[in-house]
């Protein structure tokens, strides 16, 4: 079942649209069955997204919100990834949780 399905959505009112608090939009889904996802990071920064044709890509970002990392299923990657888990971003039962080092 698409998500646009689940809401009951009519086509005939345009695509079907999801956004986050922040105004990100966080689904986007066409009659034709094409749909895409994005996460974004607490910055509001593109972290991941991916759509129904198989593409993806992923970002990192430091402190300061310039992309440190970037890799796509086409195989595109540059920059160099965090080898800690500090920084991102875990959803539990629909709540998000950043990550950071037990010290801090």
């Amino acid at each position: 079942m698409k998500v646009a399905e689940f809401f009951g959505h009519d086509f005939k009112n345009g695509n079907f649209k999801l956004y986050d608090a922040n105004g990100n939009q966080r689904y986007y889904e066409t009659s034709e069955g094409y749909w895409s996802k994005r996460e974004y990071n607490t910055d509001g920064n593109l972290r991941y997204y991916e759509n129904s044709q198989g593409y993806w890509s992923k970002s990192e970002y430091d402190a300061d919100g310039n992309e440190t990392y970037y890799e796509n299923s086409n195989g595109t990657k540059r920059g160099t990834p965090r080898n800690s888990c500090e920084g991102k971003v875990v959803e539990i039962d629909g709540v998000e949780y950043i990550l950071k080092p037990k010290n801090q």
